[in-house]
């Protein structure tokens, strides 16, 4: 067994474990017990409970590696770095949604080598490991085959970090293409969604490492064509995200302008 299956094999232990522990610390719909942050910035008291966990199960098995919190920032250093979103979509675990998850990745410098996205109230399990594929509940995914926009889905995430202006002419650029939009409240889920083929496309002008950093190598290894999200200060300040299955990327690129500075891989 290699170092890197072995990360991957233990992040999948992790992941499942933190996964029930945020499904049992879930308020009942219509009973959110949550705090904000900032602008629909939402912080449960599973998220802190979640990340604690994770930061010393990583921490045990993997001492020599870094590690990135939403919550709690770079608590460690190293050549490898774990980034967590404790919950992924804390709007919706607040208010009873089943639409949430457990992110975690790992980094090299700039290269996403593994990504576990488990949705513990789905039963769903996404999971890549660079150059072994992408799965979903162990069975393999690929990216759609779609060629044409007006049968495509397309999810656009909002930003509190961009105006309410660009994020209405990124939504009427896509439906000007005849994409049906997509909004679900959880983008490492959305981007999720893309590398098993259930959507054609996610777009975010703004999103955080942690809720990318295990997509990254999911969507990377289903075969979508990703921006190049860690280029720049990506890990530190966050990028724009663009992931889409690749026979409609050109053409969703060039109806929504992203161009020169918003490069791809």
């Amino acid at each position: 067994m290699t170092a890197l299956q072995r990360r991957l094999d233990v992040a999948l232990e992790i992941c499942a474990a933190a996964g029930r522990m945020a499904l049992a610390r879930q308020s009942a719909p219509g009973a959110a017990t949550a705090a904000l942050k900032g602008h629909q910035d939402w912080l449960t008291e599973a998220d802190g409970a979640v990340e604690a966990y994770i930061d010393a199960a990583l921490a045990s098995a993997f001492p020599e590696d870094g590690f990135q919190g939403e919550e709690t920032g770079g608590r460690r250093n190293g050549t490898l770095r774990w980034v967590v979103d404790p919950i992924d979509g804390t709007s919706n675990f607040a208010r009873g949604s089943p639409r949430f998850c457990v992110s975690l990745g790992l980094i090299e410098d700039r290269t996403p080598l593994l990504g576990v996205i488990v949705a513990p109230a789905m039963g769903e399990t996404f999971a890549a490991r660079l150059g072994a594929g992408a799965t979903l509940n162990g069975a393999p995914i690929r990216a759609a085959e779609t060629t044409d926009l007006a049968r495509g889905m397309v999810e656009c995430g909002w930003s509190p970090r961009r105006s309410n202006a660009d994020f209405f002419a990124l939504t009427q650029a896509v439906m000007g293409t005849g994409a049906m939009l997509r909004a679900g409240g959880s983008g490492a889920l959305g981007l999720a969604d893309v590398a098993a083929g259930r959507i054609d496309a996610y777009i975010e002008l703004h999103i955080n490492v942690w809720d990318v950093a295990a997509a990254l190598a999911i969507l990377g290894e289903a075969g979508a064509e990703v921006s190049a999200f860690l280029a720049g200060d990506g890990l530190v300040a966050g990028n724009p995200i663009f992931a889409a299955a690749p026979g409609v990327a050109g053409a969703l690129r060039g109806a929504v302008g992203w161009g020169a500075s918003h490069s791809t891989q």
